[in-house]
């Protein structure tokens, strides 16, 4: 019975790890979005830091990515910024945010 103990321990720690890399990527996408909406709309300093905090909280609203989609669709001009533009910024974050965390 020690070898599928083992087995059992080695599959949750590897989700385990997996879940808190997930969590630190969709983190510091959300962060780098949050910051670069600031940006768009002319916040700076405290601002800035204190609506990216907003786009994080956004994504504990429900699972997946739609909450944060929204949160950044109702803050950003809609004739500036496309649905489309929005959610390539957001992959665009992701793909960063992955690259960072798993070379950093």
């Amino acid at each position: 019975m020690t070898g599928m103990d083992d087995r059992r321990k080695g599959f949750e720690a590897k989700w385990a790890h997996d879940a808190e890399t997930r969590f630190k990527v969709e983190a510091r996408r959300n962060r780098a979005l949050g910051l670069w909406a600031a940006g768009e709309k002319g916040l700076t300093g405290q601002a800035a830091e204190d609506f990216a905090d907003s786009v994080i909280a956004a994504d504990f609203e429900e699972k997946g990515d739609e909450d944060v989609f929204r949160k950044l669709r109702s803050e950003l001009d809609a004739a500036k910024f496309s649905d489309a533009a929005i959610r390539a910024k957001m992959t665009e974050a992701l793909e960063a945010a992955v690259t960072a965390v798993t070379k950093g």
